[in-house]
């Protein structure tokens, strides 16, 4: 999870300085966007791709103090509007931070961990004999 994570936010902070993706200081059109923000995407990608190379521990550790760090951010947003920690922002940035703590914080801290069976090949994981 925090691999497809980290790629989706690299991405995003990347698309963030691609003039015709993001114009007017909007990100497709709809989320605003600075130069700050978009470092910050990179860098949140950049440590979730750093947790998913690691033990899932470092993951599930990432989610959580990612989860919280976004819900705050996302308060703080509906309560300052505008500019939160220096970086520009609107309702749907909000909305958006909103959706994206609460699935941070589900993954970190509702969400099992995958059996080790099922993260081997599917033929590995049956009973000896078994055949498809």
């Amino acid at each position: 999870m925090a691999w497809i994570f980290g790629i989706v936010v690299l991405l995003v902070g990347i698309l963030g300085f691609v003039p015709g993706i993001t114009s007017g200081g909007l990100l497709l059109g709809i989320f605003m966007v600075d130069g700050m923000h978009n470092v910050v995407h990179l860098l949140t990608g950049i440590l979730a791709i750093a947790a998913a190379m690691g033990a899932g521990t470092y993951a599930k550790l990432y989610f959580k103090v990612f989860g919280v760090v976004y819900a705050l951010v996302a308060v703080l947003g509906f309560v300052m509007g505008g500019q939160v920690l220096g970086m520009m922002m609107n309702v749907p940035d909000h909305l958006l931070h909103v959706v994206i703590a609460a699935f941070a914080l589900y993954v970190g801290f509702v969400m099992k961990d995958a059996p080790a069976a099922m993260m081997a090949s599917p033929m590995s994981s049956m009973p000896s004999g078994s055949t498809m």
